[in-house]
């Protein structure tokens, strides 16, 4: 499952992505230094977008649910599931899959086929963040058995709302996303 994506949208960029939708983007403090990052892995801090009063907010968090049994819970199956509280988006320009079993496995890129912006359906809890998954799109099927749950754009302000407009958390359509072979 996904362990590892791209933010590399500068601020004015996701300022702008958001107000093309008509969601008020706003952050803690002094404006943010997001600095392009290629690779973000579990317990990395990351921008994520919370609903807030109508609009929205960013924040950088880590990566991934404390868990006692082990590593960090960064992946959570969304299938069947209502999530009233602790929404969020992740932004990100673009996620991998390994596939293969011997070590170095395949490394795949997967990025909007419009080179926009993906809006990953996430939750928080307290400081951490985690990735909603679902089954996967025709894009994902061929590389891995579940994707993260990418919102299309026309969900994200739903999903930053008031928790009875909850979105459906649905596999994307065919042709929504480019591959290419990193490795």
């Amino acid at each position: 499952m996904c362990n590892e994506f791209s933010s590399q949208k500068s601020l004015d960029e996701l300022l702008r992505e958001f107000g093309e939708l008509n969601i008020p983007l706003d952050f803690d403090g002094g404006r943010p230094n997001l600095e392009p990052r290629p690779s973000i892995r579990p317990t990395d801090p990351a921008p994520i977008i919370v609903g807030q009063d109508g609009g929205a907010r960013l924040k950088q968090l880590r990566w991934g649910f404390p868990n006692p049994k082990g590593g960090p819970v960064i992946n959570f199956r969304s299938e069947g599931r209502r999530f009233p509280t602790g929404r969020c988006l992740i932004p990100a320009d673009g996620f991998y899959e390994f596939t293969g079993t011997k070590s170095p496995k395949s490394k795949w890129l997967f990025e909007p086929l419009d080179g926009g912006l993906l809006g990953i359906a996430g939750l928080v809890r307290d400081d951490r963040f985690t990735m909603l998954t679902c089954a996967p799109g025709p894009d994902i099927a061929p590389y891995h058995d579940r994707q993260v749950a990418i919102l299309p754009r026309s969900a994200w302000a739903a999903w930053l709302g008031p928790p009875e407009e909850q979105p459906p958390i649905e596999p994307l359509p065919a042709g929504s996303l480019k591959v290419t072979r990193v490795r």
